[in-house]
């Protein structure tokens, strides 16, 4: 080019003649970001960085200090800039193109974008070390980089760089939170989805089975009872029975009232039972006794009952009027079922609308025993094999508080314990009062971890899951909002017995 040529972004490099000598991956066949083969005018360098914002006031000499100390690289779409886990040591400018930064076990969620005309990489005064995500270019990439052994010179060529890099600084840290949080929400929205899905799934499956057999039944039972009113002989006779229905169904609630612990409810005790009253059947030469003998079991009837039937009807109603109790027993458990599971179900809807505090203030007065259990309930498909143990404080006091964040912080020590137990064995929930200070502890009997980690476990990114399984944000989200609480956490761990414990004051949250 000719050294008065304009700047023209998009003629600077020919993909034939630029991307020619590209540095690529021989393992993954993945393109990498790498010096032009000619390197640019350096005019047209500085026109380029000109274009810059966060550069914008610096002078002729400043600009060609940064040209001559940098060098270039350029890149193809999709080409990668840097790679996740390798050391970062270079400050950079990208002139062209943008890149798309997004962390291996994010999954689709970018972490943030280096646009056109901005400075990205280590800055001066960072703690970075390696570069937190993998940055692919998106369109035709160009940029400088310059080496961190560079920035005391920079900072004494440029002085201006100083207050510059501190901006951005604080402009990434306000990006990276944001983008943290957006991740981290995400994961727990598909979580609770998930849960609630589960939860929501079994009461309304058996719902609608209950109802499609209670229809089923009403039509066949109507018959059944049309004809034993035919056959029963007199206004005494029908009396006698419906007195014996009232009776069996009062014995049948009284069974029904007792302790489960106190029936023989297994499935063996379920199978005697139902062959008793099989031989029962049979021995009266009742017809299609196998439809009728489930029903029975089922309910629980006393043999003895059957027994009473038998002399208070005559025998050729005896078969009618069985059947007809058991079709009666039948449709009273679909409808006792289509009841219990349409409860179940707006149980977990009140307990999502406490859980997300809909259409309430930010600030509630939290009862921290309840935050705990609607939390359960969100997470109830995951604790069938799981022991709770509840230990609340009947006088601890409501705190006010940001409700629904709180809730993000149990649901993710529970889900922890929960990770650490493989949903197996048993999990304590425990609030406790000392002095203006509320304690809540969430203990597992997972097998702990290892004492070396503890002075990590609350960093941004750490987890000991495997990739994919955790993003290494939900201790740091717990910290994060018990911080906001003014509060603390700590967490002690042994085979056996790990516990996270939070403490938020009384008193502080009236700063709210």
């Amino acid at each position: 080019m000719s050294p008065d040529t304009s700047y023209s972004p998009d003629a600077l490099y020919s993909p034939d003649i630029r991307y020619a000598e590209m540095s690529s991956s021989p393992q993954s066949g993945l393109v990498h970001a790498a010096p032009p083969p000619q390197p640019t005018p350096l005019h047209e360098i500085i026109a380029a960085l000109r274009t810059i914002a966060e550069l914008d006031g610096l002078t002729e000499d400043e600009y060609t200090w940064i040209a001559t100390h940098t060098t270039e690289r350029i890149a193809p779409d999709g080409a990668i800039v840097f790679t996740e886990g390798e050391p970062s040591h270079h400050l950079n400018f990208i002139l062209r193109g943008d890149v798309y930064v997004n962390r291996r076990n994010h999954g689709p969620v970018t972490l943030f974008i280096g646009r056109t005309a901005h400075v990205t990489g280590k800055l001066p005064y960072s703690r970075m070390k390696t570069w937190g995500g993998d940055g692919c270019a998106s369109g035709s990439f160009w940029g400088l980089d310059l080496h961190e052994d560079l920035f005391p010179a920079m900072l004494q060529a440029v002085p201006s760089m100083n207050q510059r890099c501190v901006t951005l600084l604080l402009d990434r840290v306000r990006e990276f939170t944001r983008a943290d949080e957006q991740a981290a929400k995400l994961m727990a929205l598909g979580k609770l989805a998930a849960n609630l899905a589960h939860e929501l799934n079994n009461p309304a499956s058996a719902a609608q089975r209950a109802a499609n057999a209670l229809t089923t039944n009403l039509d066949s039972d109507d018959e059944t009872k049309y004809c034993l009113g035919y056959l029963l002989k007199s206004k005494q006779e029908l009396d006698a029975y419906r007195v014996w229905m009232r009776e069996a169904q009062a014995r049948i609630a009284t069974v029904a009232s007792k302790p489960a612990s106190s029936l023989a409810s297994s499935s063996l005790a379920d199978s005697d039972r139902e062959d008793q009253i099989l031989d029962w059947l049979e021995a009266h030469k009742i017809q299609n006794a196998w439809t009728i003998a489930p029903a029975l079991a089922e309910s629980a009837l006393p043999i003895d009952m059957l027994d009473t039937l038998a002399t208070t009807v005559s025998p050729g109603v005896l078969p009618l009027s069985l059947a007809s109790f058991a079709a009666t027993v039948r449709n009273q458990r679909a409808a006792a079922t289509v009841a219990g599971s349409t409860a179940r179900i707006f149980e977990i809807v009140d307990a999502i609308k406490d859980y997300s505090y809909m259409d309430q203030a930010p600030i509630q007065e939290v009862n921290l025993s309840q935050s705990l259990d609607n939390t359960l309930v969100i997470l109830g498909s995951r604790l069938q094999h799981v022991t709770i143990e509840r230990e609340y404080d009947p006088n601890l006091p409501a705190i006010r508080a940001f409700g629904s964040e709180l809730n993000q912080v149990w649901t993710a020590l529970i889900e922890n314990a929960l990770d650490a137990m493989h949903d197996r064995g048993t999990l304590r929930l425990t609030t406790k009062l000392k002095g203006r200070m509320v304690f809540i502890e969430v203990w597992d009997s997972g097998p702990g971890f290892d004492p070396a980690l503890k002075s990590r476990i609350f960093e941004p990114f750490f987890t000991t899951k495997p990739i994919g399984a955790g993003l290494g944000l939900g201790l740091d989200l717990v910290q994060r909002v018990v911080n906001k609480h003014f509060g603390s956490v700590a967490v002690e761990s042994r085979p056996s017995a790990t516990c996270f414990q939070v403490r938020i004051p009384l008193d502080r949250m009236q700063v709210y």
